[in-house]
């Protein structure tokens, strides 16, 4: 009996290829994509793919990283919507104050998030150690 093919719904293959599922073509959008064909979409991207990753409009979480800062901090700062890379570039070339508070606020946690994994770290070593002798 052949192994049956995996299939996924568009929404996670979007998700998969960090793209905003409105702005695919509509064969993909109403299909389903196999693992193979996902891929095939990551090795070779047809135009557009290709596109859509350039230009936009990109989802939360591409807009998020373009612009260094949480999906969290997006929704605070009331950006619900999409945002192609002109977009996100003008706001790069000239940061609203909420961009730079949530910058900060970001770069917070993510200094807060490598001082706990160090102590962790450390902790896992030294119990490591104590096990040996």
């Amino acid at each position: 009996m052949p192994k049956k093919t995996q299939e996924m719904k568009p929404s996670t293959a979007a998700a998969k290829l960090d793209v905003y599922l409105p702005a695919t073509p509509e064969e993909f959008r109403t299909g389903t994509v196999t693992r193979d064909e996902l891929a095939e979409l990551q090795r070779n991207p047809p135009a557009w793919l290709t596109e859509l990753r350039r230009n936009g409009p990109h989802p939360r979480n591409v807009v998020a990283a373009r612009l260094r800062v949480s999906t969290s901090g997006l929704a605070r700062a009331g950006v619900t919507d999409p945002l192609t890379t002109d977009e996100i570039n003008a706001l790069v070339a000239d940061p609203p104050q909420w961009l730079v508070r949530e910058r900060q606020t970001f770069e917070e946690v993510r200094r807060e998030e490598r001082r706990l994994e160090a102590r962790e770290a450390d902790r896992r070593a030294e119990q490591a150690r104590r096990e040996q002798g």
